[in-house]
C-alpha cells in the first residue's frame, strides 16, 4: 500500500483529531476526520478508506462499539487501529476482541503511530496478480498463502487484516509450532501480550473450523504455541 492511502480518523478531541490530520497529511496519507460514531458512519456511506483509525473513549457510541458493530453488521474488513488513553493489557484485549486489528495506548510518538499504520497497510494489501499461487487446504476451504485470501466453494471469505496475518504466518510453516513470540513477531504486534495472540487464534478458529472448541486444523500446542495442520 503506497502512501496515498485513505485514512478515517475519528476522535472527539478537536486538537488531537487536527494534529493528527495534519501529521498523516503530511506523510502523504489522504485523511478524512470524523468526531464520533455518528459521524465516521456517516462518512463510511460516502468513502471507501483503506484504514480507521479509531479513538476508545468518545461520547455515545464507543470506539470499541463502533468496531465490533462494523465487523459484526456491516462485514467491514478495513484494518482498525484503536487509540486510547487506558493501555492496561484487559483494555487492549477488549480491543482485539471487538475486531481491532492494533492497539496505541495514549500518549504516543506520532512515529510509532505512522510505523503501526504503514505495517497494517501492509498486511491488507494483496500481492501483485503475477505472484505465484501457494494453496493450503482446509478441509472445504482453501488458503492461498501468497494472496493471504481464504476461500470456500462460493469464493473469498472475510477476513481481517491481523486474521488473514495470522493464517499467513501459519500457512507458511504448516506442522510447525509456532511460539506466541513467533506470531507476535509476523503480526507486527509489540507488547501486545500472549492473551492477544490468543484472541486473535479464537477469531480465526471462528472462520477455518467447524466446531472451533473442537479444532481440526489450528491446534494448540501447550506450553510451546500453535501449530497449523492442513489437510482434506
Amino acid at each position: 500500500m503506497s502512501d496515498d492511502a485513505h485514512i478515517l480518523v475519528v476522535d472527539d478531541d478537536a486538537r488531537l483529531r487536527g494534529l493528527l490530520s495534519r501529521y498523516l497529511t503530511g506523510e502523504g496519507y489522504r485523511v478524512t476526520a470524523a468526531e464520533n460514531a455518528a459521524d465516521a458512519r456517516a462518512k463510511l456511506r460516502s468513502i471507501n478508506p483503506d484504514l480507521l483509525v479509531l479513538d476508545v473513549m468518545m461520547p455515545g457510541e464507543s470506539g470499541l462499539a463502533l468496531t465490533e458493530s462494523l465487523r459484526r453488521d456491516s462485514g467491514h474488513e478495513l484494518p482498525v487501529l484503536l487509540l486510547t488513553a487506558r493501555g492496561a493489557p484487559e483494555d487492549r484485549i477488549a480491543g482485539f476482541e471487538a475486531g481491532a486489528d492494533d492497539y496505541l495506548g495514549k500518549p504516543f510518538e506520532p512515529r510509532e503511530l505512522l510505523l503501526r499504520i504503514r505495517a497494517m497497510l501492509r498486511r491488507a494489501t494483496p500481492p501483485p496478480p503475477e505472484a505465484p499461487t501457494t494453496l493450503i487446504r482446509l478441509g472445504v476451504l482453501s488458503f492461498d498463502v501468497e494472496r493471504s485470501e481464504l476461500r470456500d466453494a462460493s469464493g473469498p471469505l472475510r477476513l481481517t487484516g491481523g486474521e488473514a496475518a495470522l493464517l499467513t504466518a501459519l500457512a507458511r510453516k504448516p506442522n510447525e509450532v509456532l511460539s506466541r513470540e513467533d506470531i507476535a513477531a509476523a503480526l507486527e504486534m509489540d507488547e501486545a501480550g500472549e492473551r492477544a495472540i490468543d484472541v486473535q487464534v479464537t477469531r480465526l478458529r471462528r472462520k477455518i473450523e467447524a466446531d472451533p472448541r473442537e479444532p481440526r486444523f489450528l491446534h494448540t500446542v501447550r506450553g510451546r504455541g500453535y501449530v497449523l495442520k492442513p489437510g482434506i
